[in-house]
Order: structure tokens, then sequence, then C-alpha cells
């Protein structure tokens, strides 16, 4: 026998148009259930809560009893969600769960041949509409990118502020990426470089101690010298370099010298600072 669970919700919206009273849902959703002979297991029912949000206090419980039930039971698609995703999401559950859905109004039911027929359908639309705008995404960063225009998406590196999509100075985290370049061309191994940071009470972006990683990050990032990086194109920015060109160059051929003091030639390939 499948046991069914049927949630009910409405919202402070919802309150007033007819047919959309828990008391209507209740009796449609009741009478479908004992139509389909399956037996009521629970009924979980959210009041006043909106559908575009899963923070609902009887769907989270539904959810976590889904034990004691085999189908999930509404009287409409939009009683359970509202987005999309949200919707995606909970089928993905449902599924990896072994339960079924069922909705009274758009006749839909999981536990039928059409019911996962339309599914997998109404999967593969998600996820062609998903992956669609993933391209979107890509095709705007790399053209945003070849124009050296502002940030590209990236949490902003240190001694940067982002504005309104734009890299901006700030003043004393530069002067600290200054140091860094100055020091590595004078000769200093870049954990000595991130304990003098320590010392002199230097922050780091996160709060954090440095870490010669952290000091080799922004050694080898392109963006401190005025130009802009994204899927292999590198062109020039629109915002204020911190360091010249050439220093920054000096610092890359520095960083290939000290490794080709510390390894075969074979294996000089990458141009991440490596230790004096």
């Amino acid at each position: 026998m499948t046991r069914a669970a049927l949630y009910t919700r409405v919202s402070t919206e919802d309150q007033a148009k007819e047919g959309f009273s828990l008391e209507a849902q209740r009796r449609r959703i009741n009478d479908f259930c004992a139509a389909r002979g399956w037996t009521p297991a629970n009924a979980y029912v959210d009041d006043g809560y909106s559908a575009r949000s899963t923070r609902r206090p009887a769907y989270e419980r539904m959810m976590s009893e889904r034990d004691r039930w085999d189908l999930l039971l509404v009287v409409k698609m939009d009683r359970i969600h509202r987005n999309a995703k949200n919707f995606m999401t909970m089928m993905e559950d449902l599924q990896a769960w072994g339960k079924e859905f069922a909705s009274v109004q758009e006749n839909f039911d999981t536990s039928t041949a059409m019911g996962r027929f339309v599914m997998d359908i109404i999967q593969r639309i998600a996820q062609l509409e998903s992956e669609q705008i993933g391209e979107r995404v890509y095709m705007g960063m790399a053209q945003k990118a070849k124009k050296g225009r502002g940030s590209l998406g990236s949490p902003h590196p240190y001694g940067y502020r982002i504005v309104d999509g734009r890299y901006l100075v700030e003043p004393s985290g530069a002067d600290a990426v200054r140091t860094i370049f100055r020091r590595y061309l004078a000769g200093e191994p870049l954990e000595r470089i991130a304990r003098s940071l320590d010392d002199a009470g230097v922050p780091t972006k996160r709060g954090g101690p440095w870490r010669k990683q952290t000091v080799a990050a922004i050694l080898v990032n392109p963006l401190y010298a005025g130009d802009l990086e994204w899927d292999g194109n590198l062109v020039k920015g629109d915002h204020e370099s911190i360091v010249d060109p050439d220093t920054f160059r000096a610092t890359q051929d520095e960083a290939l010298r000290r490794r080709s003091e510390h390894r075969p030639a074979s294996e000089e390939r990458s141009a991440v600072p490596a230790e004096a």
C-alpha cells in the first residue's frame, strides 16, 4: 500500500484567493488520495509561508520524516515550490530516496510510466537552460576580458577593492604588495617575506597569518601590473596598476632563475616563485 504525505500550503497573499484555502486543498487532496487507493500517512500544513523558500517548518519536517511515506502529494505544483531550481532539487532528492511525487491539478504522478517520462523531459529542459545560462555567462566574461573592462567575477585580490564591477586600489594593501615585489627582487625567500609582514602587523585579506603561498600568488598575478587574465587571454585592463610592467617581468624572470637553481632544466615550466 502506497503511503502518501499530504502537503498543503497557503501564503499571506493566497489567503483571499478562492480555491487556495487550506480546507479546499485538504478536500481535493484527500479525494484524490482515496481515488488512487493511497493511504494518507500524515498531513503537513504550512500556513502563511511562501513557496519561494524551502525554510518552511512543515515542509522541512516532512522531508525529515521521509521514512514514514512513499509518495508526496500536493493539490498543485506551485503549492510545493515556485522556484524551479528548488523544485528540481527536491525531485532529485525524492528520486535518490526512492520516493514518488504527484500533483492533483496537473495530473502529474511519477509512480506511472508517463509521469516518469514527463519528469525526465522536465529535468532535461532544466539542464539545457542551466547550460545555456552558463554559456552566456562564459561568453560575456570572455568578451569583457578581451576588452579589459572591470573585474571578471573572482574574489577581490589583495590590494584592490571592487566597486561597481571595477578594481580600485586600496592604499594600505597596495603598499604591502609593492613591498612584496621589492623584497623578492632583492633576493628574499618567500617564507622570510611572509614572516616580515606578520612581524610588521600587516593584515592579510582574511585576517590570518601570511604564508609563502599567499606571497607567491601575489607575485605571479598579472593584475598588479595592470593586466587581466581570462581563459588564456591576457589583455590590458582599465584599472590602475600597483607595480609597473617592468617590475612584474623582472619578478617572473627572478622566479625562473630561482627555479633553475633548484630543479633540472626540464622541469622549468612554471613561473610560480620558488624559495631562494
